[in-house]
């Protein structure tokens, strides 16, 4: 019982470490992946870096978007914000 009590605490961080900080994050990732995925030509996103836009082209790891006054960027996939997105979807319902 020694030994095993000497690592019982350590277990139980290693534990708690998973449960509450990369299990949820890992769900996340997936959930932002998923959300890139899903992505298609007429929806309103916000890039990483607060610019405003709607996607007009979508390649295989780029998008097309325009912004206001008609000019288009291209932009990573990973470079669109879930949070904010999600946030500009749900006021325009």
């Amino acid at each position: 019982m020694g030994q095993l009590g000497q690592f019982l605490p350590l277990v139980l961080i290693i534990v708690v470490f998973y449960f509450f900080m990369i299990r949820p994050q890992l769900k996340k990732t997936k959930e932002q992946k998923k959300f890139r995925e899903n992505i298609k030509v007429g929806d309103k996103i916000v890039t990483i870096g607060g610019i405003h836009g709607k996607i007009s082209d979508i390649q295989d790891a780029t998008f097309m978007i325009t912004v206001e006054g008609g000019v288009k960027l291209k932009i990573e996939r990973s470079a669109i914000s879930m949070d904010a997105s999600t946030l500009i979807g749900a006021e325009q319902k």
